[in-house]
């Protein structure tokens, strides 16, 4: 901000309705802080918007002065694209609101906008859509990048669901953005990150869910991980669609179905879910619970927004956190064989490799329906490296490295674009395969300067074929 004069930073303040934050005012350091403790950045300016006015007035203000820009939705990416050093931040914390029409299955949601506050609004009438696993994570993010989590086998990703959005574009412009209006956006937008613009507003279409589920755990000794995870793999493919079962290799948490004595073992844990039983989601369950001899398990009816933020405790703000990623198409013998090898080795009692089963609805659209285009990907494996202590930085991280290299030849060679580290920037192409060049073309209509590249970056197609 030494480059700004008093008077060129009036300005700003003259047109915000929200709260401007700079280094030294308090609030500062906690607007700063996100979900994973490795992000410490420090933006010159941090806007907490209080409305489109003043997200259109900050990207303004970022363009004018060459600022760089970051957009702050959940604050939950693990490559930390909500925070940029000396930069603007357009931070949506503030913008909130999530409105529900249960005659029409409409939800209106802002981009500030969490898991649990969407829950909180669509389950008073019984009413969902597909959204993630950890209810602080932020609606805008998740989406952007496709976004899966328990009810897509049944109902496909949250991008599937956005029927159209409010968006400020590069040049501070207000677009509404649907299959009619600006439909080349809107194709970017259902899966191609924050590439594009800020979107201020999200329309979900709803479907009944809940309130009340049936969702559970079944755990697993460690021993018999192998050959659990190789029946499991055989029955995924008479699954029935609305039942979605994972697979987690970690340490056993102090879970109050299990005896003491587990607690802190490696296990393999079974979460299984279904919107909808049946007795072909029963029969399924049931077999998931006779593929060995489980320490435990605990399954059958509970609240739909429970369920949401049952691994929550798990997956707090504050810790160091790693990820490397990988899709595959089917879990041969030769990928449980490095799952197992790796998930004996824990780096730390926090880290978890998890395989996240689609499939059913996820997989049904074609790959270029949506910017998302890993319809054929039937788990994504996110080996997740969570530690507290700075000093076992390199350890921790070279482990998910050698993990995902050990993988990689068993892998489809696609990534998921929200599970991507800040070291991957590389792998952009991989998260968009054949839609990349589509992409890059709608990004030099939109966003030909690059004004939002703090993120997974999709560079405008001139940029791109001038880098070769």
């Amino acid at each position: 901000m030494n480059t700004l004069t008093n008077g060129q930073f009036n300005e700003l303040r003259g047109v915000i309705r929200g709260e401007i934050l700079q280094a030294n005012d308090p609030g500062y350091d906690d607007a700063r802080a996100v979900w994973n403790a490795m992000i410490d950045r420090h933006p010159a300016i941090i806007v907490r918007c209080a409305g489109t006015a003043d997200v259109r007035a900050s990207l303004a203000y970022a363009r004018n002065h060459q600022l760089r820009l970051a957009v702050r939705g959940g604050g939950h990416n693990i490559a930390g694209s909500a925070l940029c050093d000396d930069g603007l931040v357009i931070d949506l914390s503030r913008m909130k609101s999530v409105q529900v029409d249960p005659e029409r299955r409409r939800a209106w949601v802002e981009g500030g906008a969490t898991l649990r506050d969407f829950d909180h609004e669509a389950q008073a009438y019984g009413l969902a859509t597909p959204l993630g696993i950890n209810s602080t994570t932020g609606v805008a993010g998740l989406t952007l990048g496709g976004g899966f989590g328990w009810l897509s086998r049944t109902l496909g990703l949250a991008a599937d669901n956005l029927l159209s959005s409010e968006m400020v574009t590069a040049d501070a412009g207000r677009l509404q953005v649907s299959a009619t209006e600006h439909p080349d956006l809107f194709w970017a937008i259902r899966g191609g990150g924050g590439n594009f613009g800020v979107v201020t507003r999200f329309e979900f279409a709803l479907h009944p869910v809940g309130p009340h589920i049936k969702a559970g755990l079944i755990v697993y000794p460690f021993d018999q991980a192998r050959s659990v995870l190789q029946q499991y793999r055989d029955a995924v493919a008479t699954m029935a669609p609305d039942l979605t079962v994972w697979a987690v290799l970690r340490k056993a948490p102090p879970l109050p179905f299990l005896a003491p004595q587990v607690h802190g073992q490696d296990v393999l844990v079974l979460p299984v879910f279904s919107p909808s039983p049946s007795d072909a989601v029963d029969a399924g369950i049931a077999r998931m619970a006779k593929l060995g001899e489980p320490l435990g398990m605990h399954v059958g009816p509970m609240p739909y927004a429970a369920w949401q933020q049952i691994f929550d405790p798990m997956l707090t703000p504050g810790a160091r956190n790693y990820w490397k990623s990988h899709n595959f198409a089917q879990l041969s013998d030769g990928a449980i064989d490095v799952v197992m090898r790796y998930a004996g080795n824990l780096p730390t009692s926090q880290c978890e490799i998890f395989l996240g089963l689609l499939g059913g609805q996820a997989g049904a659209p074609p790959p270029q329906a949506t910017a998302y285009p890993h319809r054929d990907a039937l788990y994504v494996m996110n080996v997740h490296t969570r530690w507290d202590d700075p000093a076992d930085d390199e350890r921790c991280i070279a482990w998910a490295r050698d993990f995902f290299a050990d993988a990689t030849p068993y892998a489809s060679g696609g990534v998921y674009v929200n599970f991507m580290p800040q070291d991957e920037g590389e792998r952009t192409s991989d998260a968009y395969g054949a839609n990349y060049a589509r992409l890059a073309q709608i990004k030099a209509t939109y966003d030909p300067d690059n004004l939002f590249r703090t993120n997974q970056n999709i560079r405008p197609a001139s940029a791109a074929a001038a880098a070769g």
